[in-house]
């Protein structure tokens, strides 16, 4: 985005219901079992969801008790957890397939470490970080307001709270704000699609969501009442994978800077830590936020690339977007290679990426969350090398 003028930028978020993120979550939850068994099983697992219909397909390497019949059992339970009790799609009642199989011995071959070779990235490809001073989180205005009305109605409804009454678990959001000299400063349209029991009326809708989504923005931000569109098409009741097939790894933009950043490519549910298309994002996000954390600039972008059974990236390129305090970009990557292995297995055992914990990433993204260091979840999320960074620069 721009740093002058005045512009206008939108992102969108999806909830947990909506149907790929369905999918994203049963991948996940594949891949923490496979991990909670031996830490370093070697996961690659694709979901799709259609009608009381669920279809695990892909690769793993994992011990034998990780076995089809409990993947099944936890793949209902991910359902059932996400609030699917619909004739169109029920936890019980749908069918669950599962097809994965044993990872390719080639694969293996490039990706394991043996005698003096090292961990090898388990695919070719381009990763993006990103962070900026926009919102407390450093993420990106429109993408982190998207993905907080939605976290917001999707906890009222978990607790059944009366406001959202009558309100399921598919919804999208999408915001728009107002820049000025590269600052938000308004909404100027919001966007709200929810899932809804039969009977209730566009009109009704609106006038529970328009509290809570002013709430959410700061204030003197809600937009004007007519540029506030909910449930645009008039009804919302056939929802979730009833209404629209759902697929691992279709929600990439919502999973990381809602375009406000380049991306790669490639997506991250479903992968283990070995697939640097999930890892290298961890690490290269947890390197920009941490370079604005330190005030070493306002914005901070970083590319990593990779090659399939290769230890060590192939590139890291910085840019500051011009925001960098008499920052050399030259002499910032240096001083990040001392502070951060970005081999596979650096990223690997630095952000301790070999538990259990992807769970919660399948659902208003990957970035802006916080870490609980009980659970080891966003450890890409700590800003522990700021005081580095800052003694590295003079600051």
């Amino acid at each position: 985005m721009r740093d002058t003028g005045e512009y206008l930028f939108t992102s969108e978020s999806v909830s947990e219901g909506h149907p790929d993120k369905v999918a994203d979550r049963i991948s996940d939850t594949v891949l923490d079992a496979f991990l909670t068994a031996d830490p370093y099983s070697r996961v690659a697992c694709e979901t799709l969801v259609t009608t009381n219909r669920v279809v695990l397909a892909g690769e793993v390497r994992g011990p034998g008790s990780v076995t089809p019949d409990l993947l099944q059992h936890l793949a209902r339970m991910a359902i059932h957890d996400i609030g699917y009790e619909q004739e169109g799609f029920h936890w019980q009642n749908a069918s669950v397939e599962c097809h994965l199989h044993a990872q390719s011995a080639h694969i293996a071959m490039g990706v394991d470490a043996a005698g003096n070779k090292d961990e090898g990235a388990g695919d070719q490809g381009i990763m993006f970080g990103y962070a900026c001073t926009e919102t407390p989180d450093l993420m990106p205005a429109p993408l982190y307001y998207a993905h907080m009305i939605l976290r917001r109605i999707s906890e009222m409804r978990r607790n059944g709270d009366v406001a959202v009454k009558g309100l399921l678990p598919d919804a999208k959001s999408q915001v728009t704000l107002r820049y000025v000299d590269g600052k938000p400063v308004q909404a100027t349209s919001v966007v709200v699609s929810t899932q809804h029991v039969e009977g209730m009326e566009q009109a009704e809708i609106k006038r529970l969501l328009r509290p809570i989504v002013e709430s959410t923005l700061p204030k003197g931000w809600m937009c004007p009442d007519n540029e506030f569109y909910v449930n645009p098409t008039g009804q919302f009741v056939i929802g979730g994978p009833d209404g629209d097939c759902g697929l691992t790894g279709r929600k990439i933009i919502v999973d990381t800077y809602g375009g406000a950043a380049p991306h790669g490519g490639g997506a991250f549910s479903g992968k283990d830590p070995t697939k640097v298309d999930r890892s290298a994002a961890y690490a290269a996000r947890y390197v920009a936020k941490n370079v604005v954390a330190a005030g070493l600039a306002d914005k901070c972008t970083i590319q990593v690339s990779y090659a399939i059974g290769v230890s060590k990236p192939l590139s890291v390129y910085f840019d500051l977007h011009g925001t960098g305090r008499d920052i050399d970009e030259v002499k910032l990557a240096k001083v990040m290679d001392g502070l951060v292995n970005l081999s596979p297995r650096g990223i690997r055992e630095h952000l301790h990426l070999n538990r259990p914990i992807y769970v919660p990433t399948s659902a208003y993204g990957h970035f802006g969350r916080t870490p609980d260091p009980e659970k080891g979840t966003f450890t890409w999320e700590k800003t522990d090398l700021v005081d580095e960074l800052k003694r590295a620069f003079g600051r």
